[in-house]
């Protein structure tokens, strides 16, 4: 009998870890679950993705990536090695020997965590769970997932953690259009259930980053990703009100900043807007602030932050309509063109982009609504308190006549590849969120959120574009 063959199943585990010949599956292959799962296949583990959207599996299958930050080469690549593969077939579990679950953690509509897809990935995982595997939660959420929801599905196996199979969370820290930190370089941190639990899942994840930050619990580490997003929403809020205040003031927000950020320590830019996006910065607040009730806390400078955020597409609409008032029209029947839905600069990914709550806010005010997005073809809307109908927008082209034809243009998104010298060349009235126009020359017909009047110009330079 062969020496593997008598280890213990984690023993037998860490060899396949340190071999590179464990089995990695991934239940979730979108925006975290595939550049993790790439990670995985390129420093030589055999790596499944498991999802149940036939488009995406059969894309990978083929060689082709539908992530931006995951290139087509490499997936074609990866595939040809047969390191990489998907499946809608959650068998590919039974052989895996570590499963990570990347599912989306969004909220309802009273803001309460939909930990549904979470659910599904752990009862599916339970039915072929066996001994010797391990399991890593890396979906966002809410302290206490891993030990108090997570677990005690798995457990339903008849297996036991800790003896059994191995748990254990480590958050994902995806930004998608960054191209200096990935899966592949971006620090980790890394809570498990019990010592055995962190050992194995940080001899995995040290293939991918030597930078492993342990934790003392899962716990420990659900609360850092919070963490983290959390100081961005706070900090987006008070530059945000401080936007507001600065528009009454007179006084441009953005030379503020820049003048700020000279200051070599204690202070970090963070920039106004329309609101905030993504999958992250307007959730995971409420995620912490439903489960700080439990213990009859209450979490009021977060869900400040995440008032004075959500305010931001109510005070856009009202420039909005302040531009189109000056020419003596009203908002029914006004044309407005968006740029950009995407919720950040030079991505695709729109969830949750602050475009959505403008646009139906316009619609409510029986605007007449179209947009363009280089990277975004059609943006849905609707099923909201706001805007009831569901509905899906599709992406006008932008040129000199469909400018002109708007009577307002509103930058939500700066995407950098757009021309704005064009745009402002063109049209009637522009409102500018991002202050992306600030460089151009300046424009009696465009308002910049946070800065000075149009009618009161002051040469001082044109602070940086965000």
């Amino acid at each position: 009998m062969s020496p593997i063959a008598t280890l213990a199943p984690d023993q037998l585990l860490e060899e396949k870890i340190r071999a590179r010949t464990a089995q990695i599956a991934i239940i979730g292959i979108g925006y975290v679950g595939l550049p993790l799962a790439a990670a995985f296949a390129q420093v030589g583990f055999p790596t499944v993705g498991y999802d149940l959207d036939t488009a995406k599996v059969d894309a990978i299958n083929r060689g082709v990536s539908y992530i931006p930050d995951v290139e087509t080469e490499l997936v074609s690549k990866l595939v040809a090695e047969k390191t990489l593969r998907a499946s809608t077939n959650d068998s590919v579990l039974e052989d895996a020997d570590v499963i990570f679950i990347c599912v989306p953690t969004p909220f309802d509509r009273m803001k309460a965590p939909d930990l549904g897809m979470v659910r599904d990935a752990s009862k599916t995982i339970a039915k072929h769970l066996r001994a010797g595997q391990l399991v890593i939660l890396q979906s966002t959420t809410y302290p206490g997932t891993t030990e108090e929801f997570v677990l005690p599905i798995l457990e339903t196996s008849g297996l036991k953690a800790g003896r059994d199979f191995y748990l254990a969370f480590s958050p994902e820290r995806i930004d998608p259009g960054n191209q200096e930190w990935s899966a592949h370089n971006m620090p980790k941190v890394l809570g498990g259930l019990d010592p055995r639990s962190t050992e194995l899942a940080r001899e995995l994840l040290v293939t991918l980053t030597p930078q492993v930050h342990l934790v003392s619990t899962p716990r420990a580490a659900e609360m850092t990703k919070l963490l983290e997003n959390i100081f961005r929403s706070v900090n987006i809020a008070l530059v945000n009100e401080l936007a507001l205040l600065c528009e009454r003031m007179d006084i441009n927000i953005w030379e503020v900043i820049d003048a700020a950020k000279t200051k070599p320590f204690g202070f970090m830019p963070f920039y106004p807007g329309a609101g905030v996006g993504g999958h992250c910065i307007p959730v995971d607040p409420y995620y912490l602030s439903w489960k700080a009730r439990e213990f009859d806390f209450f979490t009021k400078f977060i869900e400040l932050a995440a008032e004075v955020n959500q305010s931001m597409p109510f005070h856009v609409v009202s420039l909005i309509t302040d531009a189109v008032n000056r020419d003596g029209k009203a908002m029914d029947g006004a044309k407005v063109l968006v740029l950009g839905v995407a919720f950040k600069r030079d991505i695709d990914d729109a969830r949750n982009s602050p475009a959505e709550r403008v646009i139906e806010l316009l619609l409510a005010r029986r605007a007449e609504v179209s947009f363009h997005d280089p990277y975004v073809e059609h943006f849905h809307i609707g099923d909201t308190v706001f805007h009831r109908a569901p509905r899906v927008l599709k992406g006008s082209a932008l040129t000199p006549d469909t400018v002109r034809a708007a009577d307002v243009v509103v930058i939500i998104t700066g995407h950098r590849n757009v021309d704005y010298g064009m745009v402002l060349a063109n049209a009637k009235r522009v409102v500018d969120t991002t202050s992306v126009t600030a460089a151009l020359p300046h424009n009696e017909n465009v308002v910049r959120l946070g800065a000075l009047s149009p009618t009161r110009p002051i040469d001082l330079g044109a602070p940086s574009a965000v």
